[in-house]
């Protein structure tokens, strides 16, 4: 490992002046992905700005319904929180779905939507990767593919986002806020998250030297009903190979709202709006659950290896979309 410098940050503007002043800096908060990357020499750090005792770590009603979560909030606190839990029990469920409990009580929210990709490819730097060194290649094309992209991806890189979080709180809407050395900023997460394309090292909209202060979900009352179910290979502590968060208000047997977000199927969480059109308005049966889901995976481009992820991605969305309209019918 690189010797590094450390230096605690005693509030905002500090963290964001003392990362600046380095451009080989990162802000450490939990550590549960950052130090693991460092440890394998992906991530090489000059100075770590650690910001996890910044007043960050709040969870608030905001005034017109919604919710603000401090990006130091542990995935712990933030799952368990009445709140989240009553408003957006999708989110809980998410979390709770990822990770140790121990790694939950030392993950962040920040942290966990700036987590990278988990592709074996990026964590070996013995192996060409694009992400990692850009324009080396991308071996997992015709390499090991078989938990990779489906959607979204390009012949520069078909890694997934590992995040769980993540895809709930794409299918809520939620808008991340970050400050910098020019002033406060945020984004829509549909927006915050960058495309593939030709350049996969740069994954995230966030301004250099932008550190991520928190996220806010805005009022939703479809996300009351809502569930998150993840496949994986093994039953603890793995990542998705494939997730759904939904959430589905139904009247008199039709679908008045629906959000649907996907995970472990691209390089960021899937907000399923084509899916969601197909939903608005139609019967709430597993007959327009599953013409949803087609309709959303038309697009998918699978490798040789992956296919499987179109009809898991399917089932998964008929199943869950099921289970919520039979709640809403009792």
């Amino acid at each position: 490992m690189r010797e590094f410098d450390y230096r605690r940050a005693d509030d905002v503007s500090g963290a964001v002046a003392l990362l600046g002043a380095d451009p080989d800096a990162r802000y450490l908060g939990g550590g549960t992905n950052l130090v693991d990357l460092m440890k394998s020499g992906v991530e090489r750090p000059a100075r770590l700005v650690d910001v996890r005792t910044l007043p960050l770590d709040r969870i608030e009603p905001a005034g017109d319904g919604g919710l603000r979560i401090g990006a130091t909030v542990t995935n712990s606190d933030l799952a368990a929180h009445p709140l989240v839990r009553d408003r957006y029990p999708a989110l809980a469920q998410a979390v709770l779905a990822g990770a140790s409990g121990q790694l939950r009580n030392m993950a962040t929210v920040g942290g966990n939507l700036l987590q990278r990709t988990r592709c074996g490819y990026f964590t070996d730097v013995t192996r060409p990767c694009n992400k990692r060194v850009p324009g080396s290649g991308c071996p997992a094309l015709t390499g090991e593919h078989h938990n990779h992209a489906v959607l979204g991806a390009s012949d520069h890189c078909v890694a997934v986002h590992p995040s769980d979080m993540g895809v709930a709180l794409a299918a809520f809407d939620a808008v991340v806020s970050y400050e910098t050395a020019d002033g406060p900023g945020e984004s829509a997460l549909a927006d915050f998250y960058l495309p593939v394309g030709d350049t996969p090292h740069r994954e995230t909209a966030l301004p250099p030297g932008a550190l991520v202060t928190g996220v806010t979900l805005p009022p939703l009352p479809v996300a009351a009903r809502s569930r998150y179910r993840k496949v994986r290979e093994r039953a603890s502590y793995a990542f998705a190979i494939g997730s759904v968060a939904a959430a589905l208000d139904v009247s008199d047997g039709v679908v008045r709202d629906a959000r649907l977000a996907f995970g472990a199927v691209a390089s960021r969480p899937w907000r399923a709006r084509a899916a969601e059109r197909v939903l608005t308005g139609a019967p709430a049966t597993a007959e327009y659950f599953a013409a949803a889901a087609d309709a959303e995976l038309a697009a998918a481009r699978p490798l040789p290896d992956n296919g499987y992820k179109v009809t898991l991605m399917r089932n998964l969305v008929v199943a869950v979309l099921s289970e919520l309209a039979e709640e809403a019918a009792r």
